[in-house]
């Protein structure tokens, strides 16, 4: 996807077809997913991948505003002629943003913040908790088991006894 504002013709998107094959031996796939089968990333969840694109997506908004910008300043010093369309979508683009100078903007603004961070720590309590849980009843099935094992081992050899005991007394 590409664009330029060289001249003051109306910008086009042009799509570019890049021929490309993905692809993989059966055994390999069967490796990869075998790997990938037990790993738990705790750092690859929703939050991570919503900033990761909060971030990306703000680094395109900031490419488009020099953009912009780089295009205004050509246009001031003459250099390119005035297109009223672009300079009217430019005009449309800033008179949507919201007011942030006004006091209940940033009120209401600190007020969702503090409730997403509410929502991260609780999250994270949550989680907290819950492995707590799975590692309590791991240690008592673990206990569990070994208190079969032992009960197993314990019988058979009391049953060789008493068999031995009969045989002796016939």
């Amino acid at each position: 996807l590409g664009f330029s504002v060289d001249d003051g013709s109306p910008t086009s998107k042009t799509f570019e077809h890049v021929p490309s094959e993905i692809g993989a031996e059966e055994a390999e796939e069967v490796g990869v997913e075998h790997l990938l089968r037990d790993i738990k990333d705790t750092t690859v969840g929703t939050l991570s991948q919503r900033l990761t694109n909060q971030l990306l997506g703000l680094k395109g908004l900031h490419l488009q505003l020099q953009d912009m910008r780089d295009y205004l300043v050509q246009v001031v010093e003459g250099k390119l002629p005035i297109n009223h369309q672009i300079v009217y979508q430019l005009q449309d683009i800033f008179n949507l943003l919201p007011d942030i100078g006004r006091g209940n903007f940033t009120d209401s603004l600190y007020v969702k913040t503090n409730d997403q961070m509410l929502v991260v720590y609780l999250a994270a309590l949550i989680r907290s908790i819950i492995a707590l849980h799975n590692l309590i009843n791991n240690k008592l099935s673990n206990r569990d088991a070994e208190k079969k094992e032992g009960k197993k081992e314990e019988k058979p050899v009391v049953k060789e006894e008493e068999s031995k005991k009969e045989v002796k007394a016939k």
